[in-house]
């Protein structure tokens, strides 16, 4: 027999199959039963249809789109100013894939029941297959309401804002057949202060809402720079105001538009981020003049909202993964899901992925029916409230479940180096974790009725006892004043935590609520996996398992 037998080492074996075309509707019980329970379920067969494709076709283009980031050229070989951002097709076929199925649109061209939420399911399954492209889809879908608070603006470019066709040629809005908008507020000097914002507007003619000024200034981050217009912030007389900055000027020229360069971020490498100067742009005013905050916030509140979806949907894939290594991958002769110690992991991450599921689609609900003062405050207060928790739980939820892969989790074969990298910047943007805190602060003390609808909604407890002292706690946490803001995101996460446990106690599920009330707010061990005994976690496993029966 020749040494050559001998050196054949590469059969590969206890290696798990591959989820290539998984449906990430039909395989997501806790997406469809909160999509039903918010009146979302009349979309069930489309969300099927998008769930085929995001976890097979766009989940493949992902992978292209991030491994082919965007280009920016400044110059062609002439010597001309371009101003343009190339992208791979990946990148096209996932944009357009998304607002052709709604993303950007439905819940304003068809409100009714369930709109907002068949909107955030449509999304929650996109973003699982590549997050970066949600950015603009995100800022198209949020610009809205904000437009809408200039009725002029607003007619002529919410036909093509709200249309199903996704048009990505560099052309003068009218030669277009749909249109997407990015923002940039953020400067060099202010961060999240906008009020120290240096950027310029001078009126073209008549000033005032509606009317035409030149920006001059700089932009230190101007989101998908490829957008057809943008809602910038800059100053007149008057403060700080809001406006519409096109590409191109009316007469199809470019607009003074100039990218200085794209940033070179952390993780969303499908998405072009960049830094922008405006030497005379021409933009239009948005909204009431001296007023730019609160008509950009009206853009920003949804935007806020998405940043819940992404974050729950990154964790869902995440545990997607971790359940699907683990139900096939055998250590010490034994598969892992049956193993005690993997059993309390997998348990502990399934649980906080569908308690942010729960508080997500509360939110979608709640959008559904503004015109409800319950909801309406309800939307004030916990969009910077789940905002906060769940962007935040996130990178340590997806870390936990790389770890289950092991170093199969580590590589960049795996998605979970992307998930992971993708995983901060929803707790950056629109607002870090300390600008959410103070906003739950500022809204409690500044608008009636607030404190009222919260414990309206937690209703003391709802007839569970740990619920009911949390929230007893939660009662003289707000009653003391002294040092509230150096308390802001304890008392924030307090609430987040009640929101959750009471949508979950609600739903029905008493594996869930059990395990979340048990973990949750009593105070167990402070990495996943800390679970204490008696709970059903097969039961919690099973539920999220995304393939077949285990």
């Amino acid at each position: 027999m020749s040494l050559h037998q001998y050196a054949e080492t590469h059969e590969v074996t206890n290696q798990v199959p591959p989820l290539d075309g998984l449906n990430l509707y039909h395989c997501d019980l806790p997406l469809q039963q909160w999509v039903h329970r918010y009146r979302g379920d009349w979309a069930s067969e489309q969300l099927g249809a998008y769930g085929q494709l995001a976890g097979g076709e766009l989940m493949q283009a992902g992978f292209l789109a991030n491994r082919y980031p965007p280009e920016f050229h400044s110059h062609d070989r002439y010597g001309h100013r371009l101003d343009t951002v190339e992208f791979h097709p990946a990148y096209h076929q996932l944009m357009s894939a998304g607002i052709a199925h709604g993303i950007t649109s439905a819940p304003w061209t068809a409100p009714g029941p369930g709109a907002h939420v068949a909107r955030a399911a449509t999304m929650y399954l996109h973003n699982q297959a590549e997050a970066g492209t949600s950015c603009p889809m995100t800022m198209t879908f949020a610009c809205v309401p904000a437009l809408r608070l200039q009725p002029d603006i607003a007619g002529k470019w919410l036909p093509k804002i709200l249309s199903r066709e996704y048009d990505p040629r560099n052309l003068p809005m009218e030669q277009k057949r749909g249109l997407t908008i990015g923002m940039a507020m953020t400067e060099k000097q202010g961060g999240t202060d906008v009020r120290a914002n240096t950027t310029r507007a001078v009126p073209v003619g008549n000033a005032g809402p509606g009317q035409a000024y030149e920006l001059v200034g700089h932009k230190w981050f101007c989101s998908a720079p490829m957008c057809d217009a943008f809602l910038t912030l800059a100053q007149t007389d008057r403060g700080l105001n809001c406006f519409l900055l096109p590409r191109h000027r009316p007469d199809g020229t470019r607009n003074q538009f100039y990218i200085q360069r794209l940033k070179d971020k952390l993780g969303n490498q499908a998405n072009a981020s960049s830094e922008v100067e405006f030497r005379g742009a021409l933009a239009w005013m948005i909204g009431e003049e001296g007023r730019g905050v609160p008509t950009i916030i009206e853009m920003v509140a949804m935007t806020r909202f998405d940043c819940m979806i992404g974050s729950s949907s990154l964790m869902r894939q995440a545990l997607t993964q971790a359940l699907h290594h683990c139900a096939h991958r055998l250590v010490s002769g034994r598969v892992l899901v049956e193993q005690p110690l993997m059993q309390n992991v997998l348990a502990d991450l399934a649980l906080e992925s569908e308690a942010a599921l729960a508080l997500t689609m509360r939110m979608a609900s709640a959008l559904d029916n503004t015109a409800d003062a319950h909801e309406a405050r309800f939307i004030r207060l916990v969009t910077a409230i789940g905002k906060y928790w769940i962007c935040k739980r996130a990178p340590a939820m997806i870390n936990e479940a790389q770890e289950c892969l092991g170093g199969a989790g580590y590589v960049e074969d795996s998605i979970l180096p992307r998930l992971y990298r993708e995983a901060p910047v929803n707790s950056i943007w629109e607002g870090s974790g300390n600008v959410q805190c103070l906003d739950v602060l500022r809204a409690l003390s500044r608008e009636p009725g607030l404190d009222e609808m919260l414990f309206t909604e937690l209703q003391d407890g709802a007839g569970d006892d740990r619920l009911k002292r949390h929230v007893e706690l939660l009662k003289e946490h707000f009653a003391d004043k002294a040092d509230i803001q150096y308390r802001a995101r304890q008392l924030t996460e307090d609430i987040a935590v009640a929101l959750q446990a009471r949508l979950l106690l609600d739903a029905g599920n008493t594996a869930v609520s059990d395990a979340f009330m048990a973990s949750r707010l009593a105070g167990c061990g402070r990495a996943f996996g800390t679970l204490p005994g008696g709970l059903d976690v097969r039961g919690l496993i099973e539920r999220s398992m995304p393939v077949g029966a285990w």
